[in-house]
């Protein structure tokens, strides 16, 4: 990541990679509230193409871009009926997914598009030249060794967009060295001694273990404190989200996985401290509100005031904390054995995980079978797993372990339920 950053205009252009997703929305929510400080200048969607024509409609970009070519026509259709003094060029596609991310007059791309989806428009953003806000946190997982020396060749910056990773990232840019820093060799800031991880608990942290077999598709995409879309509510609900948040803070930060620890903090309140050689521990605070973090990484290095609610504690009463249990969570240590092992087996890990998450939200797979799919996955991979990989294995393993836990799942085997 190295020290470099761009002071940039007083009117900073934005992309939005996954502009009708959670993320997205909300990105574009703080640019209209921003106006002066933002312009969202290119946006990319799957197939929402109503929302999207709203918000060509209310933000005006240069270009536009669906994934699902088949709705191009009627985009355009939307967008010319939209009566605009300038209409945006339209793409679609993959390759038009690239040329927005690559869009030439954006400084900074927000990547919010679900899963290793968005993998090839970040690195199409960070071969740019791009400054990164990076919401997308399976980019780092799968292709770390990547991606973070593709930062320093490019001179992008790469700004954590998620709560915990912004809030070590706040925390530890008063540090000795910290710009300077080369995260790639695994050097760390000065005085760092460990990184603390807080998780919610997910929806069923107050459940028993023996009743997860009850769950459904309902009870796991309702998160108790944060607004998120279903894939990474059903994570938070098993603690994948935790365990792949692990080894993201391992890229970003060149943290050994023995030094990054994870503590249920139910409130959401504290998202993530840092501990310092002689003990001191650094927190950042806020309401779980994800456009606090998006908003930080979009104004980075500077502050932006809002009018959002302020954070009382006084309102709270108190914080709470507890250990996960491994029982419980066995994704958690699925994740931390996945990141130990290196190379091309975090990416396996977090295609499984896609994989196994879709067929439970397509209620083909029981909850409980979610990391049991993902374990299977990650030792058949064991004999084959590549420590270098250049970007192409990375895709390979990543096709290979999604049609790995899709065929396991059809032949229907009865697997014995991990926790």
């Amino acid at each position: 990541m190295g020290k470099y950053y761009k002071y940039q205009r007083k009117l900073k252009y934005i992309t939005v990679l996954g502009s009708t997703g959670s993320i997205g929305t909300q990105t574009l929510e703080i640019a209209s509230e921003q106006p002066d400080k933002f312009k969202a200048v290119a946006l990319s969607a799957g197939r929402n193409i109503n929302l999207l024509t709203e918000q060509v409609k209310t933000h005006k970009p240069e270009v536009v871009a669906i994934e699902d070519e088949n709705l191009i026509e009627d985009l355009k259709d939307n967008i010319n009926n939209l009566d605009l003094d300038s209409a945006p060029l339209v793409l679609s596609g993959k390759e038009g997914i690239n040329a927005v991310a690559a869009w030439d007059k954006a400084d900074t791309v927000v990547t919010g598009i679900v899963g290793c989806a968005g993998l090839i428009p970040t690195m199409s953003a960070i071969n740019a030249g791009k400054n990164i806000a990076l919401a997308n946190k399976e980019t780092l997982i799968a292709a770390g060794p990547i991606v973070i020396p593709a930062l320093k060749k490019n001179n992008s910056r790469l700004l954590p967009a998620d709560s915990e990773h912004s809030a070590i990232f706040q925390c530890l840019q008063g540090l000795p060295n910290y710009e300077n820093a080369d995260f790639s060799t695994g050097e760390i800031p000065k005085g760092l001694k460990a990184i603390h991880l807080t998780a919610s608990g997910g929806a069923f942290r107050d459940w028993a273990v023996e009743d997860l077999k009850h769950v459904t598709v309902e009870d796991a995409t309702s998160h108790p404190n944060w607004n998120m879309g279903k894939k990474i509510t059903v994570d938070s609900a098993t603690l994948m989200n935790k365990g792949l948040e692990v080894i993201e803070a391992h890229y970003l930060f060149g943290t050994s996985y023995e030094n990054i620890e994870i503590v249920i903090h139910p409130q959401s309140i504290i998202h993530s401290m840092i501990e310092m050689d002689d003990s001191s521990v650094l927190a950042q605070l806020g309401w779980p509100d994800m456009k606090l973090p998006i908003l930080y990484a979009m104004s980075w290095p500077e502050r932006f005031k809002t009018n959002w609610k302020r954070l009382n504690l006084s309102e709270i009463g108190k914080l709470t904390f507890k250990e996960p249990d491994e029982f419980k969570y066995p994704c958690m240590g699925l994740a931390y054995a996945a990141g130990k092992s290196s190379g091309t087996m975090p990416a396996v890990l977090n295609a499984a995980n896609e994989m196994a998450v879709e067929q439970f939200l397509k209620e083909k797979i029981s909850f409980q079978e979610i990391p049991t799919f993902i374990s299977k996955a990650c030792e058949s991979h064991m004999e084959n797993l590549n420590l270098s990989p250049e970007l192409e294995d990375i895709l390979e393993v990543d096709n290979w372990a999604r049609l790995f836990v899709e065929q396991e799942i059809k032949k229907g085997k009865k697997y014995v339920s991990i926790g």
